[in-house]
């Protein structure tokens, strides 16, 4: 009993909102009076939940024998990485938390609530991160994602619509399976942080990876004159590898400015150099995008989005996993044959990630 209290308890409460959504009247008459709180809306309230609370008991008897539904179950919070156009359908009870990303909700009838400000959401409005949505009593949601990536919480009765979008999420899962990106600690989204905008340092890594040099640079020993990188860190070996082996100048002659920003240009030209077809010794970054086009590393489409776009972990993420198709300056072998023959992937594990990612580039 006391679990199919705790199942029911959000219900209750998305009834109560729901009720007090329509009766607390519109902008003109905002309140209602302490006596129709204490009175009238109590009353609405009370009965209403007695009469949900008595229904669902041989509903959740009937769940229960079935195998196929338990409170405990109910309960769970559900995370997943969606792109744009995925739409998550929730009905009454269902609860929607938007971790990362921006995602909107629309409804033709009912409510849902925004419990943490314990307003309701109008349909067409944007989620608030890390808001807790409910979908109230008699209503179907649609919680669909705007941005290219997005994470959301859910709980409750749901179903997904997937749109045909360029799928980052996939891609970042099919580096990670092949060694080449890690994510960070973030408690959600898989570490991914493809919402974000990448660093510099957070580059160079992905870089020296996309070389298949980590191993050398994490066992490098030796001294930078950047002094804003901490001494004895990782990011002092990445940094202090990567400066000695010409792959980067710095920001200056004394700061790297790792927490910088990074745009697609220079992201773009550490790939081109990563592949040989540029050095550290170019620093016009005019022409970085027609000498990528010219490579082989991105497309005319993929130029035009990232000229448009703002720069995020997403686009890193889209870059890094089709420069592995593109070919070496003068060879027949592609960037991912190289790191194969590197040992930092197998032929095996490239196959698997390959499958991970369907759809066509931009």
């Amino acid at each position: 009993m006391k679990k199919k209290i705790a199942f029911l308890l959000p219900l209750c409460i998305l009834l109560a909102a729901a009720v007090w959504a329509f009766a607390a009247g519109d902008a003109g008459d905002p309140l209602a009076s302490l006596s129709y709180l204490d009175g009238t809306f109590s009353s609405l309230v009370d009965s209403r939940v007695d009469e949900r609370l008595d229904a669902s008991d041989q509903t959740l008897l009937e769940s229960a024998e079935r195998g196929d539904l338990t409170a405990a179950d109910a309960a769970v919070w559900t995370e997943t990485r969606m792109k744009q156009g995925d739409a998550l359908s929730g009905m009454t009870g269902t609860n929607v938390m938007l971790l990362a990303g921006s995602a909107q909700v629309t409804y033709t009838s009912g409510a849902v609530v925004d419990a943490t400000t314990g307003t309701v959401a109008a349909s067409g409005s944007a989620l608030s991160a890390r808001h807790r949505y409910i979908v109230a009593e008699d209503t179907s949601a649609a919680f669909t994602v705007t941005s290219k990536t997005a994470v959301l919480d859910y709980q409750g009765s749901y179903a997904f619509a997937y749109s045909d979008a360029v799928d980052y999420n996939a891609m970042a899962a099919a580096l990670k399976a092949l060694h080449l990106f890690k994510g960070s600690f973030t408690g959600y989204g898989e570490g991914f942080d493809l919402e974000a905008a990448p660093t510099r340092l957070q580059a160079l890594i992905m870089f020296i990876r996309v070389l298949g040099e980590e191993e050398q640079a994490l066992a490098w020993t030796g001294t930078t004159p950047f002094t804003d990188v901490a001494k004895g860190s990782d990011a002092e070996k990445y940094v202090g590898y990567a400066y000695d082996m010409g792959y980067t100048n710095g920001y200056s002659a004394t700061q790297f400015k790792p927490a910088g920003a990074v745009n697609a240009y220079q992201y773009t030209e550490f790939v081109l150099r990563a592949m040989g077809y540029s050095s550290a010794a170019n620093t016009d970054l005019a022409d970085t995008f027609v000498r990528a086009q010219e490579a082989g590393v991105l497309t005319a489409g993929e130029v035009s989005m990232l000229q448009a776009d703002k720069f995020l972990r997403a686009e890193l993420v889209y870059i890094s996993y089709y420069a592995l198709d593109a070919a070496l300056p003068g060879e027949n072998r592609t960037l991912g044959d190289l790191l194969c023959e590197k040992g930092v992937f197998t032929g095996l594990e490239r196959a698997d990630a390959a499958a991970m990612v369907s759809g066509r580039r931009l």
